[in-house]
């Protein structure tokens, strides 16, 4: 069955913004189209008027050439419209099979739910994708990853014509990405209609066939993805390539004394890590998803138990135990998942940039000197150039590398002597991406240590000083910037330990 989608002249109005300015396409059946653009070009406000979330202020959209109006995300469901966005929209407490068929529990002839037809329709999705997902466990028991398969299917068991990914993969492994791209591929070639939003260009090359991109509330171009390389994607999206953007950045060839020394640390999950990090330096740790890369810095930050070994700041053997201790001993650490470890969504910007600093911000009788926080907040917003109207504005209100930046900016207040950067540019934009290698730059040019963790590999490249990479909980390699290759990387992250020194002597 063929389906499409049409969108004629839409546009979209908010105070102060024009969200959507005579957007105009038509997507078909037996393609994926994946939306391209920076946070606020558009994509998700256009989702959110094909859902119902949102109405269009002029215009309309057609589905299978016929006008439809949609008032609120029920309409859409019934109308073979699903909308899966990042943040999950499950119940905790209910299993895998009862969320699936939220609002539509089937009925046994005495009206009573049919749990046993649920599960056994839960099974049978569950099977046909290679999920491994059980349906009556109960939701909140499951991973991240899981929950996000949850919610897919949802919109599959709804048997949707229509269907959206809004960044699906934020949360997911390498492994989970792949059952994902396998049933994108199963619905495209069943007839569905398919919109992937996505930042990861390496995501966009393997899924989708078309790219429509957006920027600034308008639709700049539709292209065909295998014949457009990445530069020029780049290009109609922000006017410049990714590589130019790296060519901007200052290189620290001679760094400064050292700053951090680890010496076999072990934890839980890291054997034997050692290494040095130098006052002025940008060093990037790379390695494979498990790697270790993310529970040597919790160590280091008092978070992760240290069952042996040494850590020196400054040529002082420290240990912190907690994140309090490893702030007052110099560390700040921003971690990866911004929406659970970073922001605390319900209060404002100038909460979130302040929050690490209350004790200096009271006066003698303990009460908080609002006058202070306001100046701190508006010297931060200012410097790291958070897109906001005010300090006050809620931060879960504003777009993810915006959020990102008031992260950075708390902890930069605490004057850091060692900043940890863990997958700091994940789910934001190329601009946004571009100002915060500005800012990481600017941190070491400060006399910093910055350590950056990155799964891009473009992007550890083109910010590192030097690189190590881990592989099952070890330190297996070190570039320095000379050698800094995807090949060498990848050698060093994939090898096994018998043939690790043959590799990299063959890459010497």
């Amino acid at each position: 069955m063929s389906n499409s989608v049409e969108f004629r002249h839409i546009s979209k109005y908010f105070p102060g913004v024009k969200a959507l300015d005579d957007i105009s396409f038509q997507a078909t059946s037996g393609q994926v189209y994946a939306f391209l653009g920076e946070n606020g070009a558009g994509k998700s406000t256009l989702l959110k008027i094909l859902n119902g979330d949102y109405q269009p202020d002029f215009g309309e959209y057609l589905i299978n050439d016929k006008p439809i109006h949609f008032s609120t995300p029920k309409d859409a469901i019934a109308h073979g419209v699903s909308v899966i966005y990042q943040e999950r929209q499950i119940l905790l407490d209910m299993t895998v099979a009862e969320n699936i068929f939220l609002g539509d529990w089937p009925r046994k002839k005495n009206g009573m739910v049919d749990f046993d037809q649920m599960n056994e329709r839960t099974a049978a999705i569950a099977k046909r994708f290679g999920l491994s997902i059980s349906p009556d466990t109960k939701v909140g028991s499951l991973s991240i990853a899981h929950q996000q398969m949850v919610e897919i299917m949802k919109a599959i068991n709804r048997d949707s014509n229509i269907i959206a990914f809004d960044e699906p993969t934020a949360s997911l492994s390498d492994k989970e990405i792949d059952i994902l791209f396998d049933i994108i591929r199963q619905l495209k070639a069943e007839g569905k209609v398919i919109f992937y939003v996505s930042h990861r260009m390496n995501e966009i090359a393997q899924v989708a066939q078309k790219v429509i991109i957006f920027k600034d509330g308008r639709l700049v171009s539709i292209v065909d993805q295998a014949t457009t390389p990445e530069d020029e994607l780049i290009r109609l999206m922000v006017g410049r390539s990714l590589g130019d953007i790296f060519n901007d950045l200052p290189h620290n060839e001679k760094p400064g004394e050292d700053l951090l020394e680890v010496k076999e640390l072990c934890t839980p999950y890291v054997n034997k890590v050692s290494f040095t990090a130098h006052r002025g330096e940008i060093l990037g740790f790379a390695g494979l998803v498990g790697a270790g890369r993310t529970e040597v810095m919790r160590a280091l930050f008092g978070l992760d138990r240290v069952y042996s070994g040494t850590i020196r700041m400054e040529g002082k053997e420290v240990a912190p135990k907690s994140p309090a201790q490893a702030l007052n001993l110099g560390f700040a650490m921003v971690p990866e998942d911004r929406k659970m470890q970073g922001i605390l969504p319900n209060i404002s910007v100038r909460g979130n940039i302040t929050i690490s600093m209350l004790k200096k911000l009271r006066n003698k009788v303990g009460f908080l000197q609002t006058d202070k926080e306001e100046e701190i907040a508006q010297k931060e917003i200012k410097e790291l150039n958070v897109r906001t109207p005010d300090s006050a504005k809620l931060i879960s209100q504003l777009s993810g590398g915006n959020q990102q930046k008031v992260i950075l900016a708390r902890w930069l207040e605490t004057h850091p002597k060692v900043l940890i950067l863990d997958e700091p540019t994940k789910g934001i934009d190329v601009v946004a991406k571009a100002e915060f290698y500005r800012i990481i730059t600017e941190c070491a040019q400060q006399g910093m240590a910055v350590i950056v963790i990155s799964s891009e590999l473009p992007e550890i490249i083109g910010l590192s000083d030097r690189i190590l990479v881990m592989r099952d909980g070890r330190i297996s390699g070190e570039l320095l910037r000379k050698d800094f290759s995807e090949e060498k990387i990848l050698t060093y992250a994939m090898a096994s330990e018998r043939g690790q020194e043959t590799k990299q002597e063959a890459l010497a």
